[in-house]
C-alpha cells in the first residue's frame, strides 16, 4: 500500500518550524564546553603545582638530611685532615735530619793544626738558638743548617788556610768569615795576664795570633719544620 500524508500541509509547515531553536544553542553548548575546558586546565594546573611543592618539600628535607650527615662526618674529616698534617710533618723532618756526626767526624780531620777552637755550634735553622752559645751574626743569612766557628789561628795565612779546608767537609756550600783580627802586644800580655790570674783566658795570647769568627753553612740540605736544634 501507498503511505498517505493525512496531515493538512499548514499544519506540517507549522511542526517544521517548532524545530528550528536558532543559534542561542549552539551558544550554550560551546560556553558548556568552554567551561569544562577551564575547570580541567585548572584542575592539571593545581596538580602541577601540588606536584612540584611535594618536589620542593622532598629536596628541602633530602637537603636537610645531607646536612645532618655532613655534620656528623666533620669530626671524621677533621681528624683525617689532622692525620695527614702529622703525617706531612714526620715526613718532612725525617727528610731534613742532618747528619751532624759525619760533620763533626769531618771538621776533625780537616782542622789544622795551628788551629784551635774555643767555640763550636751547630743549629739546624737560623731561628734556632742554643744556650751559652757565643753566636755569630752572619749565621742569621743561612737559613738552614751551619756550623758557628770561634777560635783563633796562627796568622792569618792559617785563617785562610782553615776556610779553604772547610769548604772540603761534604755538603758544604760556602763559608764566611764574620771576623778575622791579629791581636796586638798589649792586648796579648793582657789577656795572658788575665788567663793565668783566672786559671782560663783567650786563646788569643801573641801578637801574631788572629781570632776567627766563622760559619759555614749548608744550604743543599733541607730546611726543618721547626727551629728545634737537632
Amino acid at each position: 500500500m501507498r503511505p498517505v500524508n493525512l496531515i493538512p500541509e499548514g499544519k506540517q509547515q507549522g511542526a517544521r518550524k517548532q524545530l528550528r531553536t536558532g543559534p542561542l544553542a549552539y551558544i550554550v553548548v560551546g560556553a558548556l564546553f568552554a567551561a569544562l575546558l577551564g575547570v580541567t586546565a585548572l584542575v592539571v594546573t593545581g596538580n602541577q603545582i601540588s606536584d612540584r611543592e611535594a618536589e620542593i618539600a622532598q629536596l628541602t628535607r633530602e637537603d636537610a638530611d645531607e646536612k645532618a650527615r655532613l655534620a656528623e662526618l666533620s669530626g671524621y674529616t677533621s681528624f683525617h685532615a689532622a692525620s695527614q698534617q702529622r703525617v706531612a710533618t714526620v715526613a718532612s723532618l725525617a727528610a731534613s735530619r742532618f747528619d751532624w756526626e759525619r760533620v763533626m767526624r769531618e771538621l776533625t780531620l780537616v782542622l789544622p793544626g795551628d788551629v784551635w777552637l774555643t767555640d763550636l755550634t751547630g743549629t739546624a735553622s737560623a731561628e734556632a738558638t742554643v744556650e751559652g752559645a757565643s753566636g755569630i751574626a752572619l749565621r742569621s743569612s743561612v737559613p738552614g743548617p751551619a756550623l758557628e766557628l770561634s777560635g783563633c789561628a796562627a796568622g792569618q795565612e792559617s785563617v785562610a788556610g782553615f776556610v779553604s779546608a772547610l769548604k772540603e767537609i761534604d755538603g758544604v756550600t760556602r763559608v764566611g768569615v764574620q771576623s778575622s783580627q791579629i791581636g796586638d802586644r798589649e792586648i796579648a800580655e793582657g789577656a795572658t795576664a788575665s788567663g793565668a790570674a783566672s786559671g782560663g783566658g783567650t786563646c788569643q795570647t801573641q801578637s801574631f795570633i788572629a781570632a776567627f769568627e766563622i760559619v759555614v753553612a749548608f744550604d743543599a740540605a733541607p730546611v726543618p719544620v721547626t727551629g728545634a736544634v737537632e
